[in-house]
């Protein structure tokens, strides 16, 4: 039997997404996924490395660079993992305050380019490596993820992995995009949404999608996962005086 064709829909974070009917032996990654987040970073690497060491992201430069490094040094951490770590550049930040870091990531070529700039162990591994205890790393003081949890099922199970990785009194510390900006005239709902290169220039190409996750959610994962909020931070944009990004600093409970 055949069927005509047939326009499906998709409701992602109150808005109607168009998407394909796949053919048999189709193989196609889902555009709101974890899986298409790694396959955008794949393609990006090499862009999002200039980009980062040339400091074109002025958020970064202005405001959330130095945020996520203070934020870890208020710990006092002798070791660090540092979780989807890109092109190394906070491993390298931290490795001046005299830190032993290792940096993890999933796309090879962004380990390769933080192995050739130094300051830290760089490791390729996926999350869900990482939440399988497939790492074979000592308990550290800190376990660092800047701007990288942007994913679902792989950003749940690996933040559940995390105590088991932690030496005691050690904290997990997480930036993110702010909920309460990052919804924009969005529902401040819980879903995935598209991403955008707007801004990063040309050489950008596939963005990745990301899965929003409000106030409430985010601290609901973590006393799910075994943490307590020991602070949350707020960094402001010092021009549009709005959060920059929020900054969750997290203890294991007990």
């Amino acid at each position: 039997m055949t069927y005509p064709h047939i326009r499906l829909v998709r409701i992602v974070s109150g808005r109607i997404k168009p998407t394909q009917r796949s053919t048999p032996n189709e193989t196609k990654v889902d555009p709101y996924s974890d899986a298409k987040i790694v396959e955008s970073w794949q393609r990006n690497a090499a862009p999002w490395t200039d980009a980062v060491r040339e400091r074109k992201i002025e958020s970064r430069s202005l405001v959330t660079d130095a945020a996520i490094v203070a934020a870890v040094l208020s710990r006092a951490p002798r070791t660090v993992l540092d979780i989807g770590c890109g092109e190394g550049w906070l491993a390298r930040a931290l490795g001046q305050h005299g830190i032993r870091v290792t940096g993890v990531d999933v796309v090879p070529a962004l380990i390769d380019a933080a192995s050739k700039a130094g300051g830290g162990d760089f490791r390729v591994a996926s999350y869900e490596m990482i939440a399988a205890g497939r790492l074979e790393l000592a308990p550290v003081d800190v376990v660092v993820a800047n701007f990288s949890l942007i994913g679902r099922e792989s950003v749940d199970n690996l933040i559940a992995a995390v105590p088991s990785m932690l030496a005691p009194s050690g904290a997990l510390v997480v930036q993110t995009l702010h909920p309460l900006v990052a919804t924009a005239d969005l529902p401040y709902v819980d879903g995935w949404r598209d991403g955008s290169w707007t801004g990063f220039g040309a050489d950008f190409s596939d963005p990745a999608p990301w899965y929003f996750r409000t106030l409430e959610t985010w601290v609901k994962l973590l006393h799910e996962t075994g943490f307590y909020l020991a602070e949350l931070r707020e960094p402001l944009h010092p021009t549009s005086q709005k959060a920059a990004s929020v900054i969750f600093i997290a203890q294991v409970t007990g």
